[in-house]
């Protein structure tokens, strides 16, 4: 029996409405390139030359009025993925599989080849948690729970759950939220004066530990990475429903298990995620080639 989104949704008695956006384009496409990587595009031009005196300022100020902007550039994006993947590291360490690591870094850079950034240095890790949950940094940095990998049956599962995260990084989400934070326009005051480096200025605004990517973003963040993580799964040549399959899976945790607690508070319920996706989906995959499980590639945790 062919499976849909609404027969999963309606497993879980989901419902949502859609903002599909340019999501319809997207499902064309990948009809279209029968599943071809996307091809790498060009940085776009400046439109604006970069007026001299920023040249000037200090490192520290550069940094933090590009943040005030939002237009930050791709150096300065990573030195802030850097640090808040560092500290986030420093409450959860790697798990010590090399093998386990090494595999996640290949799967995550294919799918991530499929996205609009494949220029990226991007990084992919598990980390040591049992929470079921996943978090992304600027720049590239993208990890796991060992409880989340736990729960996956196959490589398309993998690829579904990195190419979310993967969608945070290419959205800049987490970039606009610190835009957004009040600690930004607290730092304000600190221009030429108490804030000496770009270090101290990322932990100001991210505060000690992982706090930046257990704020949570707002839900139509969250349901266009969904739809962006179905595509660069499908794109990558994977099944299109092993994301749903993931948050079906989720979707059965008792809402009150300790696993899930950070993930559903910072998230919307699998089952609103799942109706979110369905209307936007509708019947637009009908034309697509059944991807791979991948099963037999997938790594088994030892």
């Amino acid at each position: 029996m062919k499976r849909s989104l609404p027969w999963i949704v309606a497993a879980l008695c989901g419902i949502g409405l859609a903002q599909a956006g340019d999501f319809d384009n997207f499902l064309k496409g990948l009809i279209k390139q029968k599943l071809q990587p996307a091809a790498p595009t060009q940085p776009a031009a400046p439109t604006q030359p970069v007026a001299p005196t920023i040249a000037q300022q200090k490192p520290a100020d550069q940094l933090l009025k590009a943040l005030l902007s939002g237009r930050t550039s791709q150096e300065e994006e990573l030195r802030i993925g850097q640090q808040i993947a560092g500290n986030l590291l420093g409450a959860a360490p790697l798990v010590r599989d090399d093998g386990l690591q090494r595999y996640v870094n290949r799967v995550g850079r294919w799918v991530a080849l499929q996205s609009e950034r494949p220029d990226l240095p991007w990084r992919f890790g598990v980390i040591e948690s049992d929470d079921l949950n996943a978090f992304a940094a600027p720049g590239g940095y993208i990890f796991l729970t060992r409880g989340l990998y736990r729960k996956l049956n196959n490589e398309a599962e993998l690829a579904g759950v990195l190419g979310h995260e993967i969608g945070h990084v290419i959205r800049k989400h987490h970039l606009k939220l610190l835009q957004k934070s009040q600690a930004i326009a607290a730092l304000g005051s600190f221009f030429g004066a108490k804030l000496k480096n770009e270090n101290e200025i990322v932990q100001n605004l991210i505060g000690n530990g992982a706090e930046i990517v257990a704020r949570g973003l707002d839900k139509d963040a969250e349901f266009e990475a969904d739809r962006i993580g179905l595509v660069l799964g499908a794109r990558a040549g994977y099944d299109a429903y092993a994301l749903p399959a993931v948050l079906a899976e989720i979707g059965h945790v008792a809402k009150n298990d300790k696993s899930v607690s950070l993930l559903f508070k910072t998230h919307p319920l699998p089952e609103d995620r799942l109706g979110q996706l369905s209307e936007a989906v509708g019947d637009k995959l009908d034309g697509l080639a059944e991807g791979q499980s991948g099963v037999g590639r997938f790594y088994r945790l030892r």
